[in-house]
């Protein structure tokens, strides 16, 4: 049996488990967010920098997700420009405003944008966080607020302020990322291996979308989620969605 890859596991479920404690944080979003939903908006997710784009894209036109997301996937962060580029793009401060703005955050009152970012530490994550309250939109966080303790305020990747995202948002949802992100240790290998912050992001995220359905089930309301499209009748279930939506998300379906 291989040791490493059953540590791995264990850990994995036990950070499970600590998001899931974060029920009262969750329940208080997913109203937020539900009462958005019941306004007919769009719900806003940005995951500024690198892997956190990942867990936009979980979110993004997914089976058994919200058809309501405009997936802020800006090219500039996106990995598939490069990591190094991807980094140095997320340190520059003043670059959020351009992009929430090129996505049409805020051209409505008491929108809700959900920023996604595991370390919450770097300058677009935390002007994400300003502009929108500039914007009077209302801000989710899903980040690690043990990580952004412990980094130092001077850090190169830190926003100027040295401020952290959990503490600059309306609502705050620990993902428990452990510190330094990659947990195990392979004998020989000088940095650990098996990284955790997509995992925490993505269950997170999802948590909030099942809390969301509950809130707005409780309401009478019909949650706007996708089927499958590969699945027997699936693009005929999404065509209302897709027609409902398509005008107000920046990104197609």
């Amino acid at each position: 049996m291989n040791r490493e890859v059953q540590e791995y596991k264990k850990i994995i479920s036990s950070i499970f488990d600590e998001i899931i404690s974060e029920e009262e944080s969750v329940k208080k979003a997913a109203a937020v967010i539900g009462d958005s939903i019941m306004r007919d908006q769009v719900i806003h997710v940005i995951g500024p920098g690198g892997h956190s784009n990942m867990a936009v894209e979980e979110m993004f036109s997914r089976a058994g997700g919200f058809a309501c997301i405009n997936a802020i996937l800006d090219p500039g962060t996106n990995l598939s420009h490069g990591g190094f580029r991807s980094m140095k793009v997320e340190r520059i401060p003043g670059y959020a405003a351009a992009v929430l703005n090129s996505y049409g955050v805020g051209k409505t009152p008491n929108e809700v944008l959900i920023i996604i970012n595991a370390y919450g530490i770097n300058a677009m994550t935390i002007d994400c966080a300003l502009e929108a309250k500039k914007l009077g939109v209302t801000t989710i966080a899903i980040t690690s607020r043990s990580f952004a303790d412990r980094i130092p305020k001077d850090h190169p990747s830190r926003h100027p302020s040295g401020a952290n995202l959990y503490q600059s948002v309306d609502i705050f949802i620990n993902n428990h990322l452990p510190y330094g992100d990659a947990i195990i240790s392979i004998d020989g290998c000088e940095q650990n291996v098996g990284p955790t912050s997509t995992f925490c992001n993505c269950f997170a995220a999802n948590y909030l979308v099942m809390e969301t359905c509950k809130y707005l089930v409780s309401k009478g309301y019909t949650p706007p989620v996708f089927r499958s499209g590969n699945m027997p009748g699936g693009d005929e279930y999404n065509k209302h969605l897709v027609e409902k939506y398509s005008g107000k998300a920046i990104l197609l379906f």
